[in-house]
């Protein structure tokens, strides 16, 4: 039996300092859900409605804390990673044609997180947008430079680095000016009003889980901890898994949430926070020029973080399905091109957003259905196959997500958006 470095540690009864050792995949895919098309979603949602969704972001988080825990453990009970998995089982023709739409997705959201960072910059330095766009490639090879040369923890440590920055930029205006606890509390009761609530809750809920995060974090914790043909090992690991999986998104979901909230209780009412460059003039107008830097630093954080991991989840997705690797750094400067015409093109940064988070959608169920159904099948998992309690939550959320999802495509084709 082979078993990889970090398997002996594993297999001694772990303490909290061995576990904590093991920590970091899942704080790698929790970027996905503080990308800057989130940061869109959510000032609008707070500006527009006040506290009225916060019930939205608390029922994403949780679904977002069951998918990725499923992804992170098919890779940890099988050995395999998701698109490794399905590029097994799929012919010659359906692979390639499963790698097209599963790369599309990819490169939209990397798009996606190139344009936001690009915003950044040109918030924080007046920079323009196409400038900005090339700096943050350059930026982000340079991180990726570091998982090819210094190997996944490194840039684990990096990742999550970033993260903290992110959380500073977005929660520090609630130490200015507080939300009412009352309103909040309020807040999570689950209501609308009106139709626009119903397709902005769509859109926050619906595009929740992030098709890349899902074909990443598989790969992330199997890489991470290897695979042990102990049963025993595989399900210490998983366990540990399920904490990283919680800290993690839980710390994504205090961001979002507290987007929202700065919202509500500095933005409300306040007009052009349909835009990122709006909302940060409004925030910087009601909470100071210091929160306004802050804000854009932790977006600029935001950008540079998920392009280099959605750059990676392409890596990772070509890879399984294609059996073909190109280095990260080429493909870096090859998914650079279509943000930068983008952004020379003069497009609206945030509309830009928009259409990549409708691309995306498009991408979900083809991600997340072949999840539930793998963890779920004991020939697949053995011993670690999902709980009924499990699969009654992994296929009510993999419903919820997808058919919101196709709202979502459906009003924004027609024009209701």
């Amino acid at each position: 039996m082979v078993t990889p470095t970090l398997i002996p540690r594993a297999e001694r009864k772990p303490r909290w300092r061995s576990r904590l050792l093991l920590l970091g995949p899942a704080f790698v895919a929790a970027i996905a859900y503080v990308d800057p098309g989130n940061v869109a979603a959510n000032l609008t949602a707070g500006a527009s409605f006040g506290y009225l969704l916060v019930w939205v972001l608390v029922a994403a988080n949780l679904m977002a804390v069951l998918v990725q825990y499923q992804s992170a453990k098919l890779g940890l009970a099988t050995g395999l990673s998701l698109p490794e998995i399905l590029g097994r089982r799929l012919g010659t023709r359906r692979r390639r044609l499963y790698w097209l739409q599963a790369e599309l997705v990819a490169g939209a959201t990397d798009m996606a997180e190139v344009i936001g960072g690009a915003v950044a910059l040109n918030l924080l330095f007046g920079m323009p947008l196409l400038a900005g766009g090339v700096i943050i490639g350059l930026a982000s090879m340079l991180l990726l430079a570091l998982q090819s040369t210094r190997g996944q923890r490194s840039f684990e440590y990096a990742i999550m680095m970033l993260l903290a920055v992110i959380a500073v930029g977005f929660v520090s205006g609630l130490f200015v000016n507080p939300p009412e606890a009352g309103s909040v509390v309020s807040g999570l009761v689950p209501r609308f009003e009106g139709t626009d609530t119903v397709l902005l809750a769509a859109s926050m809920l619906g595009a929740t889980v992030m098709p890349h995060a899902i074909y990443l974090h598989s790969s992330l914790a199997r890489d991470r901890h290897g695979f042990s043909h102990d049963p025993a090992v595989r399900t210490r690991l998983i366990r540990v898994t399920r904490y990283d999986v919680a800290g993690a998104l839980m710390l994504a979901g205090v961001v979002n949430i507290a987007m929202l909230l700065l919202a509500a209780s500095s933005l409300r009412g306040i007009e052009g926070t349909d835009t990122i460059a709006g909302a940060h003039a409004a925030v910087t107008a009601a909470l100071g020029p210091v929160i306004g830097v802050v804000f854009a630093i932790g977006l600029l954080a935001s950008g540079l973080a998920s392009t280099s991991v959605g750059c990676y989840a392409g890596a990772t997705i070509m890879g399984g399905l294609l059996k073909v690797r190109i280095p990260l750094l080429t493909r870096r400067v090859i998914t650079l091109v279509p943000a930068l015409v983008i952004l020379g093109a003069g497009i609206e940064p945030t509309l830009a957003l928009v259409l990549s988070q409708v691309l995306l959608s498009f991408g979900i169920p083809f991600a997340l259905i072949p999840l539930i159904r793998l963890t779920g099948d004991r020939k697949v998992m053995g011993i670690h196959t999902d709980s009924p309690a499990l699969k009654v939550a992994g296929w009510t959320s993999a419903t919820l997500i997808v058919g919101l999802n196709c709202i979502l495509i459906i009003l924004t084709i027609t024009g209701q958006s």
